[in-house]
C-alpha cells in the first residue's frame, strides 16, 4: 500500500524514515521526562532505538509492514520540515469492529500551538475516509491534561475510565477513553475542516 503524506494548514504527516533518526533522537532526548512518565516501560531485551541508527531503522521497517499490512500507520510529525512529533493508528481490527487507537506525542517546546488537534483532525479523516474505519479510540492517563487537552479542543467524546487500563513507566494506570465514530466524524467533518485544516 502506498504510503501517503497528509498536510493540513501547518503540519506535514509522514512516515518516518531511516534518515530521519537524527532529528528524532534529538527530540526524543530532549524531551526525556516529558515523554517517559506518559509510556509504556521499555523492554530491557528491547533494541535501543534511541540510541542506533540500525534499531531506529528496524522500527521504520516494523512500521513499514504494519502498513503492508493494514493493522497500523505511523506518521511523523513535521513543521516546516522540522520533527516534533508522532501520531499513529494502531491495532486496526477490521469485521464486525472496523477500529483503531490513536496514539500521539510533541516536543514540550511545541506543545500548546495546536498542531497535535491539527493532525489528529488529518488522521481522523484518513481513517474515516480513506481507510473506511468506523472507530477511532484515544485513551489517555487522567492526569495528563496536556494530551486530554487535544481531544477536548476537538470536543471528541469520553465514553468513562478504563481501570488499570495499560502499563504506563512500570505502573498500571487508569486511562480515560475517547472516542469518534464515522458517523460523529462526518456530521461534523466540515466543522472540524474549517477549523484545523
Amino acid at each position: 500500500m502506498n504510503q501517503p503524506s497528509l498536510l493540513g494548514r501547518r503540519v506535514l504527516l509522514r512516515p518516518l524514515r531511516r534518515d530521519d533518526f537524527n532529528q528524532w533522537r534529538s527530540v526524543r532526548e530532549d524531551n526525556l521526562d516529558w515523554l517517559t512518565k506518559w509510556e509504556p516501560s521499555r523492554s530491557p531485551n528491547a533494541p535501543d532505538v534511541y540510541g542506533d541508527i540500525t534499531a531506529f531503522s528496524l522500527r521504520c521497517q516494523a512500521r513499514d509492514r504494519e502498513w503492508q499490512a493494514g493493522i497500523g500507520y505511523g506518521f511523523g510529525l513535521f513543521v516546516n520540515g522540522l520533527f516534533i512529533g508522532e501520531i499513529n493508528l494502531s491495532s486496526i481490527q477490521r469485521g464486525p469492529f472496523q477500529s483503531c487507537y490513536v496514539g500521539y506525542w510533541v516536543d514540550q517546546r511545541h506543545a500548546g500551538n495546536g498542531y497535535v488537534p491539527e493532525s489528529l483532525v488529518l488522521l481522523a479523516r484518513y481513517a474515516f475516509e480513506v481507510l473506511i474505519l468506523h472507530r477511532i479510540q484515544i485513551s489517555i492517563v487522567p492526569r495528563n491534561k496536556a494530551s486530554r487537552r487535544v481531544v477536548e479542543k476537538l470536543g471528541i467524546r469520553e465514553e468513562g475510565t478504563a481501570q488499570r487500563y495499560l502499563e504506563i513507566n512500570g505502573v498500571w494506570e487508569d486511562h480515560v477513553r475517547y472516542a469518534m465514530t464515522s458517523e460523529e466524524w462526518y456530521e461534523r467533518r466540515e466543522e472540524l475542516l474549517d477549523a484545523w485544516i
